[in-house]
């Protein structure tokens, strides 16, 4: 479905005189307010396809009903995402649950929500019905050639799929590892998985980036054999320019520094982007900010110096997207709170004044540079979000639109009860 465009103007005018006290009081101590507000009109975060319907776990999946069933359906629902947050620009795939069977019309079915395609992910972590071999002992570090030529043809695929739709790059996450000791050579593990993502590296396009995701453990629990980011970045540095290292923020370690990890990336190139998400215990895919937002701001804190430093455009110089899979709450709904979470950190940190916190650090004054990032931090910076969508055509305030409109029923009735969306 689609929200008519006079649906949310009308929403908007109930609650601009609010919007607008709310407005002037944080805008009067802001330098430099328009360029932020245009700052944060630019940044967008991409949606990925498999997070439009309710996420499961191992003990079950409860959905919540009306989720899309196709590849044109989840296109629809971010493109509401996008009608009424003017942030969610793109649309991340997943192969083979969502492969386009035909490219011309799924691009255009997307520019009219204007929607462009992020990254495109494989999948060797599962094994699916028309594959000849398992990845039950992995996929391209497995012991057998075969198996992990099927798993390097998988991703060409994958790629191939990206070039019909425009997109520029191919992100990998592999599941490969080991659950018990003496189970498999890890250095031998290491070395086929350089070698097969040299052959994907091979196929990629000029213009084209690869994303090499890491994590520490799930659903091997001894090893992975790209276990963290020093094992991605030597990797990434290994096969080449194209070659960058993905963040997912639930694929560390409890304690792990995040914004430092990110920083040294950063500094080094290599790094590709995020999946943003947040965790109380693990790889939870929570709500983004829902857990720690000051991480999260941290983090960005990190990034906004990092990349202008670099010259590098915020909205564009890397990847920004969501991987969540909550399992008990309105997908859209969810991914509406994430993207808001993820700018107002965003936002939060375009305030930090950077030449005094410099100044501060070269100083060692260590409790006025805490000052300095909890000022910009305590800041409510909502109201510049809300201004930024006004003045893009979105909603002031998305989540209220979404459940004034009661757009969850009318997905349930234009879809049934027992829709249940493709994907984890």
């Amino acid at each position: 479905m689609q929200l008519e465009k006079h649906i949310i103007d009308e929403a908007n005018h109930k609650q601009q005189a609010a919007h607008q006290r709310r407005f002037d009081f944080v805008a009067a101590d802001i330098n430099s307010l328009d360029a932020i507000i245009q700052k944060i009109s630019d940044f967008n975060i991409a949606i990925p396809s498999w997070a439009l319907g309710t996420g499961g776990t191992r003990f079950g999946r409860f959905s919540g009903g009306g989720e899309p069933r196709s590849l044109e359906e989840k296109i629809e629902d971010v493109g509401l995402i996008h009608a009424l947050n003017k942030s969610s620009n793109s649309i991340s795939l997943h192969i083979p649950w969502d492969i386009p069977e035909n490219a011309s019309s799924i691009k255009a079915l997307a520019a009219q929500h204007g929607l462009r395609f992020d990254a495109v992910n494989s999948n060797t972590f599962q094994d699916q019905p028309s594959q000849q071999y398992s990845y039950k002992y992995g996929s391209l570090h497995h012991v057998d050639k075969v198996v992990r030529k099927q798993a390097v043809e998988h991703n060409i695929d994958v790629i191939n799929y990206g070039i019909e739709l425009e997109s520029k790059a191919l992100s990998v996450w592999l599941s490969d590892g080991s659950n018990f000791p003496g189970q498999l050579n890890m250095r031998g593990a290491f070395e086929r998985t350089l070698e097969s993502l040299h052959e994907i590296y091979d196929a990629l396009p000029a213009d084209w980036k690869v994303w090499i995701e890491y994590k520490p453990y799930e659903p091997n629990f001894y090893s992975t054999t790209i276990g963290d980011w020093g094992q991605s970045y030597l990797l990434a540095s290994k096969l080449g320019k194209k070659a960058q290292t993905l963040v997912d923020l639930g694929h560390h370690l409890q304690g792990a520094n995040i914004e430092q990890i990110v920083s040294l990336l950063l500094m080094e190139g290599k790094l590709a982007g995020f999946h943003f998400n947040d965790s109380k215990y693990g790889d939870d895919d929570l709500t983004v900010g829902s857990i720690n937002p000051y991480q999260l701001f941290l983090i960005f804190n990190e990034l906004v110096e990092g990349m202008d430093a670099r010259g590098l455009n915020h909205a564009t110089g890397i990847g920004w997207m969501i991987d969540a899979s909550h399992n008990i709450k309105d997908p859209i709904e969810d991914l509406l709170q994430s993207v808001e979470a993820i700018k107002i950190a965003y936002a939060q940190a375009l305030l930090i004044d950077q030449p005094a916190l410099v100044q501060a650090q070269q100083n060692n004054d260590v409790v006025l540079a805490q000052e300095i990032l909890q000022q910009a931090y305590r800041t409510d910076v909502r109201p510049l979000l809300a201004e930024a969508r006004l003045r893009s055509g979105g909603a002031l305030q998305p989540l209220d639109v979404y459940r004034q409109q009661t757009v969850r029923k009318q997905l349930i009735n234009e879809r049934g009860a027992l829709a249940v969306s493709t994907g984890l």
